[in-house]
């Protein structure tokens, strides 16, 4: 598991479409609302959580596709398959590889476009928490419709369409914990949520990703 890991972040950085473009696309989003709604600070403010949350939402979406359709031009899916290690293990290796090439580092550099929305102080470390809770979820849903999708030409478009409605209820909570904690409530209750809905989804969607794929590579 851990030959497997250090080969898929070896070929996200390579290709450099796990970690620059989900973080570049991120900063972009992040640039351009301001330019957008004007320089309205107090506006910025309020729609900061959710900016930043959907911005990190569309990051982590746009290097899906990229996930297994490399692994399955090159025939390294039906060597996992065949492998002595389990299909749901490899799946879960490889949504981890991609969250700690695109989740984590949108995680770390939230804080910093922040700044850049005139985000309250107080919603800094609800913001990190939050992201940090919820983003691992993200690769793991999107680890489901990279196994859905794979194989299929041009299915991006379709990826996107499945995956972002089981999107929404990770946005709708993380979004939530950061925009109360800004706003100086108590953020305990959607935070908890959130957790409940990724530690459900990590230990759920590697089961679904690997029945969809043996399936797919029958």
């Amino acid at each position: 598991m851990i030959a497997l890991l250090r080969r898929d972040l070896m070929l996200a950085f390579r290709a450099g479409g796990g970690f620059g473009l989900g973080l570049a696309f991120f900063l972009i989003v992040t640039v351009l609302v301001p330019f957008s709604v004007g320089p309205q600070s107090d506006l910025l403010a309020t729609i900061a959580p959710g900016v930043l949350w959907l911005g990190a939402l569309l990051a982590c979406l746009l290097s899906l596709d990229r996930l297994l359709a490399l692994d399955f031009e090159d025939g390294t899916l039906d060597l996992l398959a065949t492998a002595p290690l389990p299909l749901e293990a490899a799946l879960s290796v490889k949504a981890l590889s991609h969250w700690l090439t695109t989740g984590l580092p949108l995680v770390l550099a939230a804080p910093l476009l922040g700044v850049m929305l005139n985000l309250a102080p107080s919603g800094y470390l609800w913001l990190v928490a939050s992201l940090g809770l919820g983003t691992p979820a993200l690769s793991a849903i999107g680890a489901f419709g990279a196994a859905l999708t794979v194989g299929i030409k041009r299915g991006g478009l379709l990826m996107s369409l499945l995956v972002l409605p089981l999107y929404v209820p990770t946005l709708i909570f993380g979004a939530e914990t950061a925009r109360r904690g800004a706003m100086g409530l108590d953020a305990t209750t959607p935070l908890i949520l959130l957790a409940g809905i990724t530690f459900g989804t990590i230990a759920l969607m590697p089961f679904a990703s690997a029945a969809v794929l043996r399936m797919t590579l029958r």
